[in-house]
């Protein structure tokens, strides 16, 4: 791939084309590197480095470039001079037994999705599904904020709301006035459903998959709680004590 292709990797539509995402800075460049153990795919990535970080050890296909070609390629405005063109997966990794899956519905937020998928990589034993209209997994803003995490969560994107009742028997969700995500029921189910930052999931859907409610108690006077908090209470307490 030229430097002129890399460049585009920036827009989705390119990313979808080409079939590549971009990696920059050192940690995620390590976390990618890492990856590679359980990923063999990935030991197709290339790195593109400045004179800095010329002798820099990976198992890439590295290329050196100058100062200024780093400026065009990378996203950041003061690049480290180190950054990796990355293979989209072809296929999500096969479900494992015991499994839990996190559905995101049209979240839009890069940093939210960033933030999720650390969260999840963290605890381990989650599948993260994206509907369409979702924020696109491979954007550089949602890369850099999973910090890696990106690497070791299986990732669906467009799945339909729909499809959830077919591959699920137990579905949950997240609503003021539903049961306590503090009981035993809260962790039994297979799927648990998350709705876009201002609309949530349309309550019709939720009622035609029967979702069971649940609620985060608070005692706050505010009406709602940031969608990467709420992913985060509901995830911890599934592992709680586990």
């Amino acid at each position: 791939m030229n430097l002129a292709d890399i460049k585009k990797l920036h827009q989705k539509k390119y990313r979808q084309s080409f079939g590549h995402y971009l990696v920059e800075g050192e940690h995620l460049v390590l976390e990618l590197q890492k990856a590679t153990d359980g990923q063999p795919a990935l030991k197709a990535s290339e790195l593109y480095v400045t004179g800095a970080y010329e002798h820099w050890q990976s198992p890439f296909r590295t290329h050196v470039i100058s100062d200024r070609q780093m400026a065009q390629l990378a996203d950041t405005r003061t690049p480290q001079g180190i950054l990796a063109v990355v293979p989209m997966p072809k296929r999500p990794a096969e479900p494992v037994p015991g499994e839990k899956a996190i559905y995101l519905h049209e979240v839009q937020d890069p940093g939210n999705l960033g933030t999720i998928l650390r969260t999840l990589a963290w605890f381990g034993g989650f599948r993260c599904l994206l509907s369409p209209g979702s924020v696109d997994p491979f954007n550089p803003k949602v890369v850099r904020a999973s910090m890696g995490a990106l690497f070791h969560v299986p990732l669906e994107t467009d799945v339909a709301l729909t499809s959830l009742v077919d591959r699920y028997q137990s579905l949950a969700c997240l609503d003021l006035n539903g049961g306590s995500m503090a009981s035993r029921g809260f962790r039994e189910h297979d799927c648990y459903l998350f709705g876009n930052e201002a609309r949530g999931v349309p309550r019709e859907a939720l009622d035609q998959l029967k979702a069971v409610p649940y609620s985060i108690q608070g005692q706050g006077q505010i009406e709602s709680l940031n969608l990467a908090s709420a992913v985060n209470m509901c995830t911890y307490e599934l592992m709680r004590d586990l």
